[in-house]
């Protein structure tokens, strides 16, 4: 079970394919892409919250469950919870991927400056659009 694999779209730091293959994580078919209807949000780390109009930019990659199992068991993320949604990849169309979110989302006032200077980098390094990237924080 745990060498089947499942497509995940990450949003945050795990975009950073070096911090996962530092955690024993091997991705595959890494692709930009979007996942509309949705913002982000920065509190301690980032999360997702509905967003009519609005579109949150990412990399989904295929990680086997066990890698999930084993990622999303450290305590700084085990109050993500996967949920299934359909993301826009860069190569056209929507595929069904998982997409780890907290259930309840900090408030909009909620700050993490150091946070989201590190997703700006990461999101620079993996190409999202420059407009998107300026925007985190």
């Amino acid at each position: 079970m745990g060498q089947r694999r499942a497509d995940v779209f990450f949003y945050g730091l795990f975009m950073d394919q070096d911090l996962l293959r530092a955690k024993g994580v091997q991705p595959e078919r890494v692709e930009r892409a979007s996942l509309p209807g949705m913002s982000l949000r920065i509190g301690q780390r980032a999360a997702l919250v509905p967003a009519p109009g609005e579109e949150v930019h990412g990399v989904i990659m295929s990680l086997t469950l066990a890698e999930l199992e084993r990622l999303y068991s450290e305590p700084s993320v085990a109050m993500y919870r996967p949920q299934a949604v359909l993301a826009r990849p860069e190569s056209g169309g929507a595929v069904p991927v998982l997409c780890y979110n907290l259930p309840d989302p900090p408030g909009a006032g909620v700050r993490n400056p150091d946070y989201a200077a590190k997703l700006r980098e990461v999101a620079r390094r993996v190409g999202l659009p420059e407009g998107y990237v300026a925007g985190i924080g």
